[in-house]
């Protein structure tokens, strides 16, 4: 399995968040209901993260309840990739 970088992640992010006419902000502290992120787009991203490593992520509800702010959302998917 290959792993996406951090920024790999940010650029995926920026895309899902693109198609639906909102932008990414540049700071990890944005908070995900100011910008708009959903729990689809999580969702969405997760998909395309998958798509990229050619593997699967392995994630639960309670793991992303704990998900508020940019970095949080990219945090986790980095863990996820190394778990």
């Amino acid at each position: 399995m290959s792993e996406l970088t951090r920024a790999q992640i940010r650029d995926l992010m920026g895309e899902v968040m693109k198609a639906q006419g909102k932008t990414l902000p540049t700071d990890d502290g944005a908070d995900l209901r100011e910008i708009g992120f959903r729990s689809l787009d999580f969702s969405e991203l997760a998909l395309r993260v998958e798509d990229e490593i050619g593997d699967e992520l392995n994630f639960d509800a309670p793991g992303l309840r704990q998900i508020a702010k940019v970095g949080d959302v990219l945090d986790f998917i980095e863990q996820l990739q190394s778990a």
